[in-house]
């Protein structure tokens, strides 16, 4: 898939998440992805293919996480331990199952509706970490499958990309594929869910 840079700060839309997951993954840092106005900078994610044994899609489609075989841009919403509700972006083409988790952000919209959601005020522990997020952003189920480039969801590329540092290292609390460096992260950024 041919490498390409998010167009600076505009709303991404379908096309925008239709290339190779890690690619986008890394892209996605310094985005910010708000659901119903609520959210904030992506400063945490994590790639995954169906070619690796580490994803969810790596048994091939079932009724599960038959949203990441595409189309690209949209939600895959899965439950982490019966309880935390993980988001993640659907890319690629369809037909292929892969995505990007998002796995910390750093909350700079409506604050207060996140506090609530989470019943703290600890703003670096608000979002650090993929049940987190879905808490502050209030994902449920009603969220599988629906479009990132349409109501309630909206992601916009960084401003400035060519000031992120990005940094790279291996994926969190896997058993499979632990060793990919398909983790991505904000250099310098308090809001990460584990220091890399």
């Amino acid at each position: 898939m041919t490498k390409r840079q998010f167009p600076h700060g505009r709303r991404l839309g379908r096309h925008d998440f239709s290339g190779d997951p890690v690619e986008i993954a890394r892209q996605l840092i310094g985005a910010t992805l708000l659901v119903d106005g609520v959210g904030g900078r992506i400063v945490e994610v994590e790639a995954y293919d169906q070619s690796e044994p580490g994803s969810h899609c790596y048994p091939g489609p079932t009724p599960r996480n038959l949203a990441m075989f595409g189309p690209p841009g949209h939600a895959y919403v899965y439950i982490n331990y019966g309880i935390h509700f993980c988001l993640n972006f659907v890319c690629g083409k369809k037909g292929h199952g892969c995505g990007v988790l998002i796995r910390a952000l750093e909350p700079t919209h409506n604050l207060k509706r996140i506090r609530e959601r989470r019943g703290m005020d600890n703003d670096r522990l608000l979002c650090a970490g993929p049940g987190r997020v879905g808490q502050a952003l209030g994902i449920t189920m009603d969220h599988y499958g629906l479009a990132l480039y349409q109501s309630p969801f909206s992601v916009y590329a960084p401003a400035n990309p060519t000031e992120i540092e990005v940094i790279t290292g291996p994926r969190i609390g896997l058993k499979k594929a632990a060793d990919l460096p398909w983790r991505f992260g904000l250099a310098g950024s308090r809001y990460l869910s584990r220091k890399f």
